[in-house]
């Protein structure tokens, strides 16, 4: 599938997903390729057919997008709930377990979708797999010892790799911490690496996204179709 291809998926998923904002909700609005495509559909509601709603998003890039279209949008701590979040995924299996992080936005991501009512993932269909882990799963941690984290990580053979941008400096997510990659290649027991991840000291959060969302719309050649989880 060429770019043009996988982008003509994506924005068919943002458009459906689109439809799921209605006036007056609370809507999280995630980070990433595909939810360019979702706000561009939004801001177009909102200036053509005079939709109100208020965002809260999972990064400065989104909301700095959001904005220019004029969408209001507050902060996460400012409202009680959050109608309906809707974010991309690096991966997603058929069990529901994600891998989120790519766009280095995994911390909010997760802080918004665990303070949201229902979770809604929009991918192009290259992202859904049988086994998650070919995509290199982030894991954030402080830059204060990181060295000594990536070699926990070494030891442990998650083959990891600090993100760097292409001018060779470390990325920084919005809370300016580091991201590092581990080169999995499958996950057959995410839960438990979930749990000896989250108690590395050092480690912010990671990128998986276990049994969270309740909709998965995938951008397909044929239109958009539903993956709903019965588990939720």
């Amino acid at each position: 599938m060429d770019k043009a291809q996988q982008d003509a998926l994506k924005k068919a998923a943002g458009i459906e997903a689109a439809k799921l904002v209605e006036d007056g909700m609370i809507a999280g609005l995630g980070t990433g390729s595909t939810v360019r495509f979702l706000v561009d559909e939004l801001g177009r509601r909102v200036q053509e057919e005079g939709l109100h709603f208020t965002g809260v998003t999972t990064s400065r890039r989104t909301q700095e997008q959001a904005e220019g279209y004029g969408i209001r949008i507050v902060d996460v701590d400012d409202v009680d709930h959050i109608d309906v979040t809707i974010d991309g995924a690096d991966e997603v299996d058929k069990d529901f377990n994600g891998i989120k992080g790519g766009g280095a936005a995994l911390l909010w991501e997760k802080i918004v979708a665990t303070n949201s009512n229902r979770i809604v993932w929009i991918v192009d269909e290259s992202k859904v797999v049988d086994t998650i882990g070919a995509f290199p799963l982030p894991v954030e941690v402080i830059p204060f010892g990181a060295g000594h984290v990536i070699k926990r990580f070494e030891d442990r053979g998650y083959k990891p790799v600090l993100r760097k941008d292409a001018d060779g400096r470390e990325v920084r997510t919005d809370e300016s911490n580091y991201v590092v990659d581990l080169h999995l290649e499958r996950i057959d027991h995410p839960q438990d690496l979930a749990e000896d991840l989250i108690r590395t000291v050092g480690v912010v959060e990671h990128g998986l996204f276990l049994n969270m969302v309740d909709t998965v719309i995938v951008g397909d050649p044929h239109g958009p179709r539903v993956m709903t989880n019965s588990n939720k």
